[in-house]
């Protein structure tokens, strides 16, 4: 009879042990809170924007026409530079293929990027919490790219051709952008509909950078056409003191 009670006891504190160690497993997704997560967010887009006065990169950029994604109908690559001051400005060091192509839609798109990078504009595209309603995916955390990332919903506060509805990425350490994925709250042009974008960040300096883009579109016109942007070779600029 002792020993059965005993037996009981021990059973008991096992019991009492596992339960308490599964509660520690699962406490840091619990203890998620999309709040917080927005916070640190905006905390790093604002870390980035604070300490980075400038940079230069070099950027290929290529098109691609319906679903053949091996042969470009026309590539450019620039060399960028970005000064907190001024904005972007580019040189084109070489182009190649259509020229319709290079004029409507590889030469647009370096206009709009010159735009969106000038001060007073820029802080509209920023995915930060003035920008975008954003909520924690049920979950909460996912592996990417072998990397523990956030998963946000991202629902733009305005219309924008350059605000997208979809999903981002954040690093679970860090909280800085890993990933962003969806499709344009607004079409650019009346010719085309709403773009779906991927969009993809690497650490350089400490700090989230556009590392790959790739942006389908459809119109009347040129029917599907697929843009892919690399950025290589960044060289930062930090503030020495702040």
């Amino acid at each position: 009879m002792v020993n059965y009670s005993r037996q009981r006891l021990l059973t008991g504190f096992v019991t009492a042990f596992v339960l308490a160690l599964l509660g520690t497993m699962e406490a840091p997704a619990q203890q998620l809170d999309t709040a917080s997560v927005i916070k640190e967010v905006d905390v790093a887009v604002k870390a980035r924007i604070d300490n980075i006065v400038g940079y230069t990169a070099n950027e290929h950029y290529a098109v691609y026409r319906h679903e053949d994604e091996v042969h470009p109908v026309a590539e450019m690559t620039v060399a960028t530079t970005y000064k907190e001051a001024t904005g972007k400005s580019y040189r084109i060091v070489q182009r190649s293929g259509s020229k319709i192509i290079q004029k409507l839609v590889l030469n647009a798109i370096l206009d709009n990027e010159v735009h969106l990078n000038l001060p007073g504009v820029r802080e509209s595209a920023w995915i930060t919490s003035a920008n975008y309603e954003m909520k924690l995916k049920p979950g909460g955390i996912q592996s990417l790219n072998g990397r523990s990332c956030l998963v946000l919903t991202l629902n733009p506060r305005r219309s924008e051709p350059y605000l997208i509805k979809g999903t981002l990425w954040v690093d679970s350490t860090d909280d800085s952008i890993i990933q962003v994925q969806g499709i344009t709250s607004k079409s650019s042009s009346f010719v085309t509909g709403p773009t779906q974008v991927l969009r993809q960040y690497a650490n350089v300096g400490g700090f989230s950078q556009a590392k790959h883009l790739r942006a389908v579109s459809n119109s009347f016109l040129f029917g599907q056409t697929i843009v892919k942007i690399d950025y290589q070779d960044y060289q930062i600029q930090l503030y020495q003191h702040r």
